[in-house]
């Protein structure tokens, strides 16, 4: 099978062929029909994960069709069109994940290549809407959106949801997932286009956060019946912009960040958290049954998955580039 293939860190991914994977006891082989990128393919080829291995095939989002059954493994999945749960080996407490965790793409190798295999346990069914590029769009990017805003913060119809760095793939869902669930969601980016795009998706308003003032001026702009102050915000970025977020938070307001991108979090007030009663969350992916209830969720709302680009297997390292660029509003799709 082909599959583009890290050999070393900090080198361009190669496109090889290799021996195809055989399923063992309670196992599948997919035939993978499309995969999606996340920023973690790229910070694994920078060296900047932890635990690496080389040679490794990337990818932790994929689509296709099961072609291959190992024992004990139900012969109705054969040949059905599914999705991959990547995040494996959850753990019996659904409040943290134990030292067995992995997410597909590293250790094992994941879906940029033909055919991966997985336990039976983490398939779910494709959704008939969507396409196989729209599916392979789910798995890493919307089940950390969807433990972020329903497990960690808790959102219920009527919050007003703030999504900072609304472009990427997790935020974008973030943005899906909380309107379809009732919400007023505003976002932040640094780009206006971007912006436009999240109202055309249903985003009451945004801001470009590299205005100076961006937090003083959301807060005008979000004021309306109520106040101006956000109840739910979810963000990626961290750095010195999270003690903003704190000044443009209600009262018990839940905050939840799954990533770093700018940062160690620095010049947090301690009083202005602890007057406020504020809700500060870590996040990142969830369990099985939150990445049932995200795809059960995705498909009684319909929501369609935003594709920024659609690249072959071959051009993988273009791929990866691209995503490192910043460019993309939505998420970048290889085509197997």
């Amino acid at each position: 099978m082909k599959a583009a293939i890290l050999k070393n860190l900090h080198e361009p991914l190669v496109i090889e062929d290799v021996a195809k994977p055989s399923p063992g006891p309670g196992e599948v082989v997919v035939r993978i029909t499309a995969a999606s990128l996340n920023h973690r393919d790229v910070w694994i080829q920078k060296g900047l994960y932890p635990k690496i291995t080389t040679p490794i095939i990337p990818g932790s989002d994929g689509a296709g069709t099961v072609a291959e059954i190992g024992d004990g493994v139900d012969e109705s999945w054969l040949g059905k069109e599914v999705i991959i749960n990547p995040s494996q080996n959850w753990g019996d407490d659904p409040n943290f994940y134990g030292d067995d965790h992995k997410i597909l793409g590293l250790p094992d190798n994941g879906t940029f290549a033909e055919f991966v295999k997985t336990e039976a346990k983490y398939l779910v069914e494709k959704p008939k809407y969507l396409s196989f590029e729209q599916a392979a769009c789910l798995p890493l990017g919307a089940l950390t959106a969807w433990r972020s805003l329903m497990t960690r913060c808790r959102l219920t119809a009527g919050d007003r949801v703030l999504v900072t760095g609304a472009g990427g793939g997790v935020a974008l869902f973030a943005v899906q997932i909380a309107i379809a669930a009732g919400a007023e969601v505003w976002v932040t980016s640094g780009s206006d286009q971007k912006i436009q795009k999240a109202i055309e998706m249903g985003a009451k308003g945004g801001i470009n956060y590299k205005i100076p003032t961006w937090y003083r001026d959301l807060l005008v702009k979000a004021r309306g019946k109520k106040t101006g102050y956000f109840n739910v915000i979810i963000d990626s970025a961290g750095g010195s912009g999270f003690a903003r977020l704190i000044d443009i938070a209600a009262p018990g307001a839940r905050i939840c960040f799954y990533g770093g991108g700018t940062g160690n979090i620095t010049d947090i007030v301690p009083a202005k958290v602890f007057f406020k009663q504020l809700n500060i969350y870590g996040s990142t992916m969830g369990t099985e049954d939150e990445f049932r209830d995200m795809v059960s969720f995705v498909e009684q709302k319909e929501i369609l998955p935003v594709i920024d680009k659609v690249f072959a297997l071959e051009n993988a390292e273009d791929a990866l580039r691209y995503m490192d660029s910043g460019q993309q509003f939505g998420k970048i799709v290889l085509a197997i």
